[in-house]
């Protein structure tokens, strides 16, 4: 601090006059206050005049008086020079009683210019004085400089600065409890943005104790935040440390009941149990957060001194604003347990099993991982209900993650299949099959129960996260086609397989929306006379590099994706047209016959398709035939009687395709609305080659006749083939021999030569 010389022994002419000063000795009111003001932080004072008697006068006219409850202390200066570097260093100064006129006449508020500009002090209070009235700074200067008041020196009795210091001091008091006001909310607000990046309770409360600190303006040290379990908060027998700093640090996860420093575990008991914040400058600050649903946090921090009432204002509304925070964070741990949990197991989802498959594969070598499905799952559901179902999921998981032990992850992936991931060693197909061999105790009995897996070892597989599961997938599907219970290793080549077929059905749907896919016809005819007597719709589907990819390779795909909905329909109204155009060129006889594939005949919709197409085209539906395979036919015979009754209706016939190369159950055959018996081209060629052969054929053939239905052979290619057929008792044939499959425009061409020829 500055020194300053001792004033001469008789004051300034004209400043503070005697009886001003007998009237300090009776005091003013305002030193009332009880109590001794030495232990009270002083108002800091800053008096800058270069006249040495003005700071004596100054200092003994405010002895001992208490502004706002507490003393004044005054620092000098001599000079504006003085009072600058002085304040450079000191940034608590409540008042500065300024002289205008010092080193130059300027000098004074200059220095304002500087507190205010330069130094970037607005809290601090200006009072101006001056011996020089002439001297009076502009009244915008007084506005644009912040100054609190400006007096001459005779002005300035006791009493009078009495005055302007308590109304100075309270405008300075009022300006720093908004500041610290503002910078607690900027603080909240920072605390709020930074800790809404924060996902995870215990990460989030680690956040709270950062910010709650920096709040209060200590070192992070000694807060514990604990989370109530149990019914309520009352109920501390779960509660647990979730957060702690400094000396606290080794607490985290603890019971709080196992808290052995005495003060914090009662402190937080207490602030849980009670419902409210706790403030005790020696035992600590403790906080209380609530929260929906009966849970609630406490946050505790040694202060070491008492808070003032901005500062409770200032945690009231951080608890406030933090308690929404803690909500928010819950909500999205909830939130992600759904993701990335099975709520019925409580063990990781498809979602979090792929994750967990690419952190493996940092590191693939000797790990493999398996896809295990319950069979006949579905029929246990449908027998028992799916509450027992869930208690067979339960007991298999307990029973493989017994068997399997912590270095397996495990994951439900489906409904019905798990997931496992781990060593060699531990996941392969015979440590699984291990964990199906003894019964499993469900709802007090012991079921029985087998798994089909299909397993990847890390190393033969280049996929990644969810590529790589289907590649187990596509073991899995190996598996099932060998036998229940079975287990397979996915293989290079099987992803080579699937793949290819992925590749196909997406190019197989890219042609049927660019219209690549088109109807070919083959003419069927009358064995014994060649006439002709219609045709059979045949899809074909050319590529766009002009190649075609053969039925059997693209139908099965189609009818796997679903896709052969779309397609059936548009190979059936796309052979209606074509009916119409050869009923139109005088064929009124003329029969065509359209191939319906299990997913079409049992769809919801399909009768209503075919009455639309029906009437769409305007053909006579007489002349058109359904055929459907045997399977089809033998398979949910009520459903297959009403379905062929409805196409009755509509007047189109039925004929069994592919017929003898099912089981056929003869009685149900009997009772079908059918017209024809298509004989599968396999019979044409063992009739010709083998004794055996040639008796399934005539077999086949006599059961046709005998249930009064026509019998029409497919792949005729040779005249062998057709004599032998028409011996056999075979109607109709289908063939290279009469015709290959021809574009609609050729079908029409041969069917005129046909007629002119037979003419």
């Amino acid at each position: 601090m500055p020194e300053y010389q001792e004033p001469a022994a008789a004051a300034t002419p004209g400043i503070y006059p005697d009886d001003d000063l007998l009237e300090f000795v009776d005091g003013p009111e305002g030193n009332a206050d009880g109590g001794s003001s030495s232990t009270l932080m002083p108002w800091r004072v800053l008096i800058v005049d270069d006249d040495a008697d003005v700071h004596k006068a100054t200092e003994l006219a405010m002895q001992g008086l208490l502004i706002e409850g507490r003393p004044l202390s005054f620092l000098h200066a001599s000079s504006a020079a003085e009072a600058r570097e002085l304040m450079s260093r000191e940034h608590d100064l409540a008042v500065v009683l300024l002289d205008v006129v010092m080193e130059s006449e300027n000098a004074g508020l200059q220095l304002v210019r500087q507190i205010r500009e330069d130094l970037q002090q607005h809290a601090v209070r200006i009072v101006l004085r001056t011996g020089q009235p002439g001297y009076a700074p502009e009244i915008e200067t007084v506005q644009a400089y912040d100054i609190n008041d400006y007096k001459t020196k005779s002005e300035l009795t006791r009493t009078r600065l009495y005055t302007v210091l308590t109304a100075a001091i309270r405008s300075y008091k009022q300006i720093c409890a908004l500041e610290i006001n503002r910078k607690g909310l900027e603080l909240i607000v920072e605390a709020s943005t930074e800790l809404s990046r924060l996902r995870g309770l215990h990460r989030f409360a680690e956040g709270v104790v950062t910010q709650l600190c920096a709040l209060l303006g200590v070192l992070p040290e000694g807060l514990i935040c604990a989370q109530a379990g149990g019914e309520g908060p009352g109920d501390l027998c779960e509660s647990r440390v979730i957060a702690a700093a400094g000396q606290y640090g080794s607490l985290i996860n603890s019971p709080l009941a196992d808290v052995q420093v005495t003060h914090v575990r009662e402190r937080l008991t207490q602030c849980l149990r009670e419902r409210r914040h706790l403030f005790d400058e020696h035992h600590g600050t403790c906080l209380y957060f609530g929260l929906s649903g009966e849970r609630a946090m406490a946050a505790m921090v040694d202060t070491g001194r008492e808070l003032s009432s901005m500062e409770l204002q200032l945690l009231r509304a951080f608890c406030t604003n933090i308690a929404v925070g803690f909500e928010n964070v819950l909500l999205y741990s909830r939130l992600l347990d759904q993701a990335y949990q099975d709520p019925l197991l409580h063990l990781p989802n498809r979602v979090r099993f792929i994750e967990l498959l690419d952190q493996n594969l940092r590191d693939p070598s000797g790990v493999t991982l398996a896809l295990i499905d319950l069979d006949d799952f579905a029929g246990v559901n449908d027998a028992f209900g799916h509450s027992f179902g869930d208690l067979v999921l339960r007991a298999v998981a307990q029973r493989l993650g017994e068997c399997l032990g912590f270095n397996t992850a495990m994951a439900r992936v489906s409904a019905d299949s798990f997931g496992l991931i781990g060593p060699d060693t531990l996941v392969n197909s015979e440590r699984i099959r291990s964990a199906f061999t003894a019964p499993f105790a469900v709802a007090e009995s012991c079921r029985r129960s087998a798994a089909t897996t299909g397993l990847v070892r890390l190393t033969d597989s280049n996929a990644r996260g969810s590529e790589l599961l289907l590649d187990a997938q596509i073991a899995l599907k190996r598996a099932k086609q060998q036998h229940r219970g079975a287990a397979q290793y996915f293989s290079p080549e099987m992803g080579t397989d699937a793949r290819e077929r992925f590749k196909l059905l997406k190019g197989l749907r890219a042609g049927f929306e660019e219209n690549r896919l088109f109807v070919v016809y083959q003419p069927q005819v009358d064995l014994a006379s060649q006439r002709t007597l219609g045709a059979e719709a045949l899809l074909r589907w050319r590529t766009a590099d002009g190649t075609f990819v053969p039925p059997d390779q693209f139908i099965p795909l189609a009818e796997q994706s679903g896709l052969i909905i779309s397609i059936g329909e548009f190979v059936l109204r796309t052979a209606c047209h074509q009916l119409k155009r050869m009923e139109d060129l005088g064929h009124q006889d003329f029969r065509m016959c359209v191939n319906i594939s299990l997913a079409q005949f049992r769809h919801p919709c399909f009768i209503a398709t075919l009455e639309r197409a029906l009437q769409d085209s305007g053909i006579n539906p007489r002349n058109l035939e359904l055929e459907i395979t045997e399977s089809m036919a033998m398979d949910d015979g009520e459903l297959v009687r009403q379905l062929l009754a409805e196409i009755k209706r509509s007047g189109a016939s039925v004929a069994i395709d592919d017929f003898g190369t099912g089981f056929s159950s003869l009685s149900q055959l009997r009772q079908l609305e059918v017209g024809r018996l298509k004989i599968d081209r396999a019979f044409v060629r063992e009739a010709q080659n083998s004794s055996a052969g040639l008796t399934i054929a005539h077999m086949v053939i006599n059961l046709g006749r005998g249930l009064g239905l026509t019998v029409i052979a497919e792949g005729v290619e040779t005249e062998e083939q057709r004599q032998q057929l028409l011996a056999l008792g075979c109607h109709e044939g289908q063939g290279w021999l009469f015709a290959k499959p021809m574009a609609a425009d050729l079908l029409e061409t041969w069917m005129q030569e046909q007629n002119r020829a037979q003419h």
